[in-house]
Parts: C-alpha cells; structure tokens; sequence
C-alpha cells in the first residue's frame, strides 16, 4: 500500500511540474456591449495590459475571420475584434429601423472602443474594415499606434473591374439592372467564389466560412441590409483624399499583407499606400481575397516582427 502511495504521488508531482512548464493560453473570449440600444458581440483574447489589436472584418464575414490569428498572437497582444450590425452575431435590425451607412458604422465602431476602454490601439483593416478603420483613424489619430492592412482600399486605382456594376448603382439606387446584379453577390455561390478564388491551396479553406457567412446573410431582411451598404460603399472614394491626408501627416507604421489574387481588391490598390506613408511594408501573398485563410500563420509571424520592430507598446 506504501509503495502505490508513493507512486502515485510520484505521478501526481510530475503532473505538476509538467503543468507549470505549459504556457498560460487564456483562449478566445466573447462577450456582447450595449450601443445605441444594440447588442455588439464581440470576440477578445489576450491580456488588456498587452499593446492592442482592433480588428475590424470585410463582407461578408464577421469576427470569426480572426478566430485564428487570435490564438496565434494572444501571448504579445490584446486583441478585439467587434461584429458590425447586421454581421455575425450582433443585432440585426432592418433597414427600415437603423441607418446602414459605412459612418453609422464607424460610429459604432467608435463607441464599441470607448466602452471597451480602448485608448490606443492599432487597426487591423480589411475590405469593408478599411472604410471604417480610416473613419476612426482620421476621428482619433492620437490613438492609432499602427495600420494592419489586408486587402483594404484607400485609392482610386484599387477599384478596378469588379466594381463597375457598383458604379451604376451609386448613381442610381433604384437601378433594377444593378440590383439584381448586386443580389447574386449575395448568394452562396458568389461567398463560396471569395474564399476560393485566387487560391493557392484550396485544402487549407475551410467550408465552414462560405456556410457561418450565408447563414447570416439569409436571414429575412439582411439582403436589404447588404443592398444599403452596398450603395453606401459609394460615400468611401470621396473620402480617400482625407485618408490620404491623414497617412501623410500622422504616419502610421503600417503593414499590408495583400492576397495579390484577389479579384475584389487587386494587387493595385496596395502599392499606392507607399505614395504617402514613409514607414511601410507591403507582402504580396499569392492566394485571394481572405488571406489570412491560407496564409494566416505567416501574416501573424510578419504582424508580431513588424510592430515588435517599431515598438508597439
């Protein structure tokens, strides 16, 4: 009987010491904030006392694109990632009971940091995170420690074929050519095509993106919600001057780190930033338009270098 005692504090002592040698990984946590009578989700991981990472998602996703990189960069960072309105899991109200524009939604944005208590952070943009992120960024450019930028746009090159129906309807929203245009956008073969394309390894995407993503944009009424900010992204290219403005006077350390394949976003729309940003990295990664999908482990190593680098605190 003394011998099994003994040997199972033995075991149980080795456990320990095992146990103290593994590194605290807290995990991803996920919460909701209350603005403007709405439930905000949110997903979290990583120490508040770390420097922080606020990562704003494209279309037609949400802050599940970060699921990844959040356990990969949450030992150095503080990272939040926020689901817009009508995205994910944040409240959905219709059309018709709040204002779908890209400034309603940086204002959300806006106040989701300030009642997280976020002073200073850096913005991780991308696609329709881009037009939002560059809202905070010209609001508050004293919280801005850096720009993350996958396949976010900022100059006029950047817009290229993918984007002429667009046209059409920012100058006429009741154009039903351009609608119904718009709708097949909206269909799961269409979110499907935006994972896959342009990719250099398909095993590496996960099918459950396409199927999270539609689930959300079938529920009733958010193809009405997809069509306002659809028209709405027309309010963004008159905006670049002032983007442009604010790269060229606070100078931002910035990473881009570019899915060169990407139909939506192409390749040239990353090069411009170099025009008016002195402190600059540009990665063009051979896969499409959600990156970090296929190339995620690389991006995060690059993000961590970068703004180790620039010290990012």
């Amino acid at each position: 009987m003394k011998t099994k005692l003994m040997m199972l504090l033995a075991i149980l002592l080795s456990v320990n010491l095992v146990s103290a040698q593994i590194p605290n990984i807290t995990g991803v946590r996920y919460g909701t904030v209350k603005i403007e009578g709405l439930n905000i989700f949110y997903r979290e991981a990583g120490s508040p006392d770390k420097p922080t990472l606020l990562l704003l998602h494209g279309f037609p996703t949400s802050s599940h694109m970060f699921r990844n990189l959040m356990l990969a960069l949450q030992d150095k960072y503080h990272l939040i990632a926020p689901d817009y309105p009508g995205y994910g899991a944040s409240s959905m109200p219709l059309v018709t009971e709040f204002d779908y524009t890209f400034d309603h939604l940086a204002k959300i944005v806006d106040l989701f940091a300030i009642a997280k208590g976020l002073n200073k952070y850096s913005l991780y943009v991308m696609d329709y995170g881009a037009p939002i992120g560059y809202r905070l960024a010209v609001m508050h450019p004293e919280k801005v420690q850096a720009l993350i930028i996958q396949n976010g746009n900022a100059y006029d090159e950047g817009l290229e074929d993918f984007w002429k129906p667009f046209r059409a309807l920012w100058k006429d929203p009741k154009n039903e050519d351009a609608i119904n245009g718009m709708k097949k956008i909206l269909t799961i073969t269409a979110t499907k095509w935006q994972y896959m394309n342009g990719v250099g390894d398909t095993t590496k995407i996960s099918p459950d993106n396409w199927i999270i993503d539609q689930a959300g944009m079938d529920r009733p009424g958010n193809v009405d919600i997809q069509l306002a900010l659809f028209y709405s992204y027309g309010s963004n290219p008159p905006l670049y001057p002032s983007w442009q403005a604010y790269f060229r006077k606070y100078q931002p350390p910035t990473i881009i780190l570019w899915g060169k394949n990407d139909y939506i976003f192409p390749a040239s729309g990353a090069g411009p930033y170099k025009r008016d940003l002195k402190n600059i990295e540009v990665h063009l990664l051979p896969t499409g338009h959600f990156a970090l999908e296929e190339y995620g482990f690389e991006m995060a190593k690059n993000i961590d270098r970068f703004l180790a680098k620039n010290n990012i605190k």
